[in-house]
């Protein structure tokens, strides 16, 4: 019983599927690096208890800290930004960079170190991402970035540790 179009075969809808993903930011069509991430299975109490409460309404509620509330937006010494939830590399701080926003900005995460979805919750539509260990909420990412990549990763302070190298 054939299952795709007539002409297509299994091996080009799925080439054609990872051709797709790798052409379009965001979209995730691979297997899941973490699905199996103890991270994922640690209950809403259970955060309560290893988060301070506004890192706790940030990460695990999508929040929002205030603008130029962190510490973090005069960390400028080499090193890594982690989850502040399960101690992921998400941003090497040669990425970091001052976008003006309030909000500790990068333009690149590390590969594989983030997932997306859309966030249309203020009426508008935005990317959001979270660590892709954990499923901790850091921020949005926009299109008005610096070079190279034009990306803004702007990122909670609360939801993130700094690593010196």
């Amino acid at each position: 019983m054939r299952t795709h179009p007539p002409g297509l075969s299994r091996r080009h809808l799925i080439s054609s599927a990872f051709a797709l993903a790798a052409a379009v930011p965001g979209l995730a069509l691979a297997a899941d690096a973490y699905a199996n991430s103890t991270w994922r299975k640690v209950t809403p109490d259970e955060w309560r208890k290893r988060l301070p409460p506004m890192s706790y309404a940030v990460m695990r509620e999508e929040g929002t800290e205030r603008p130029g509330t962190s510490p973090l937006l005069g960390e400028h010494r080499k090193g890594a930004f982690v989850c502040l939830g399960c101690a992921l590399p998400l941003f090497k701080s040669d990425t970091k960079y001052d976008s003006g926003t309030g909000w500790p900005s990068f333009f690149r995460a590390i590969p594989g170190a983030i997932d997306t979805k859309t966030d249309s919750t203020l009426g508008m539509r935005r990317t959001e991402y979270h660590c892709a260990q954990c499923l901790s909420h850091q921020g949005h990412v926009f299109n008005d970035g610096p070079a190279p990549t034009g990306l803004r990763y702007c990122n909670n302070g609360v939801a993130l540790k700094f690593v010196p190298a």
